[in-house]
């Protein structure tokens, strides 16, 4: 499966604009769809920008999700779970891999401590911290679930997007 953060490379967005409340909402609907986020509150304004190969949607400063233009599917970034707190498709790691995973690398296996059930090879899932349940990374599972919590050996995810990396340090 090809990444849908492929070979982007962060540049500053441009072009943005706020997005309708009905445009927000399904965009929400999408992310709550899928990994379980709570969906933005009627309070909150949501702007969407142009960033190369991909739209960013931003709430104030922060992005919160990338929009693939190919495709047109709907991702968080890491700061996007820890505002809107996801629930579906979280793969938990122990502390030994905290430090591995926040500079960039894949998960292993044997980090791996409980992923969702529900996680196919090829959806796009993300890794948190198993003791506080905060957000590190998201990737794209290259094994099931219950692969994932079972396995002693390979590489369970391939990491896209981490605390740290360009788009985490992209400022608006």
């Amino acid at each position: 499966m090809v990444s849908p953060f492929r070979m982007w490379r962060p540049t500053k967005p441009k072009n943005r604009h706020r997005l309708k409340w009905k445009e927000a909402q399904a965009i929400a609907s999408e992310m709550e769809t899928a990994f379980g986020m709570t969906p933005f509150g009627p309070d909150v304004e949501v702007d969407r920008a142009s960033a190369g190969e991909l739209d960013v949607l931003l709430v104030g400063k922060d992005i919160v999700g990338v929009v693939v233009l190919a495709s047109g599917a709907v991702y968080p970034t890491v700061r996007g779970l820890m505002a809107m707190k996801g629930a579906k498709r979280n793969v938990d790691v122990d502390k030994g891999a905290i430090p591995f995973i926040t500079n960039g690398a894949d998960v292993m296996a044997p980090g791996i401590t409980g992923a969702d059930p529900a996680i196919a090879e090829g959806m796009v899932v993300w890794i948190r911290d198993e003791e506080r349940g905060i957000p590190l990374a998201i990737g794209t599972a290259l094994m099931t679930g219950p692969q994932m919590a079972t396995a002693e050996t390979g590489k369970a995810v391939k990491t896209l997007h981490h605390v740290g990396d360009e788009l985490w340090n992209l400022t608006v």
